[in-house]
């Protein structure tokens, strides 16, 4: 699999499919987009155009939770945390939503890798999917930790089990206890990555989306077992082309542009 920058980006008016609510204050959207669907890489996003609404003059960006270049289609998940996403909820069926694609530094985990655990929180979940699917093609073992506050919010759940591999396991904490174990998948991220060490199988790569201070606890945990661990950044976007220096993150190397020198950084690069 391969982790793209930015590079030949292009515009593409996509057609709404669907447009169902999936959980509290979530929304699962189907577009067609036939482009999209056959260049974006895992871990890459897009930015949407609010055309519905000329008050919106911003783009929103959106991860890919799953793209299928043969029918054409791109899934986002979006929670309705203000105005541009609360207008996104009446999009219908038919709607056009003028888009760029594909942006950022996608997903880009070592050649050969053998055993993976991703980490996702809430819906951080959706951006690590397309990355699953790649890894088991390859044969690699990937366990997946998912946490939500509850078990209605464990929305990707599913498509996770869907993709019914002899090599996934996935497993499940809920802030309440109502699914999976009681707490954060930070604990279980921390036992999988002990264990996997004392058993003399370690992993060779952690990928983790979510709330930030979850990955910087799952990136020092990482650290700790001397494994790599990239994280997706979730920053506010303007251009989402890099001109505008909006989203800048501090590294070690510099200032970088969330959108185009990410969303998905090398942990050991991050100054949190």
């Amino acid at each position: 699999m391969e982790g793209r920058a930015v590079s030949g980006l292009f515009d593409e008016i996509a057609e709404v499919r669907r447009n169902v609510q999936v959980g509290p204050g979530l929304h699962l959207m189907t577009l067609v987009a036939p482009r999209t669907a056959e260049t974006i890489c895992p871990g890459q996003f897009v930015h949407l155009q609010i055309a519905t609404n000329p008050a919106h003059v911003l783009r929103r960006p959106f991860s890919i939770y799953a793209a299928d270049m043969g029918s054409g289609e791109v899934d986002i998940l979006y929670q309705v945390v203000g105005e541009g996403t609360f207008e996104m909820v009446g999009w219908q069926p038919g709607v056009q939503v003028p888009m760029i694609a594909p942006i950022g530094r996608g997903w880009l985990p070592p050649v050969g890798v053998r055993k993976a655990l991703l980490v996702g929180g809430g819906v951080g979940a959706a951006p690590l999917y397309m990355l699953c699917d790649a890894l088991c093609a390859t044969g690699a073992r990937v366990d997946v930790a998912l946490g939500a506050g509850s078990a209605e919010h464990l929305v990707c759940l599913d498509r996770y089990d869907d993709l019914a591999r002899p090599e996934l396991r996935v497993l499940c904490a809920t802030d309440d206890g109502s699914f999976g174990v009681e707490g954060f998948c930070t604990s279980i991220a921390q036992d999988a990555l002990q264990w996997a060490a004392s058993a003399d199988e370690p992993y060779d790569y952690v990928a983790t989306c979510g709330p930030e201070p979850m990955m910087r606890i799952v990136a020092d945990l990482a650290a700790r077992e001397g494994v790599l661990c990239e994280v997706s950044l979730e920053r506010r976007m303007a251009c989402g082309i890099g001109a505008c220096l909006s989203c800048v993150v501090d590294t070690a190397f510099g200032k970088k542009r969330a959108c185009v020198d990410g969303p998905v950084f090398d942990a050991r690069e991050l100054l949190w």
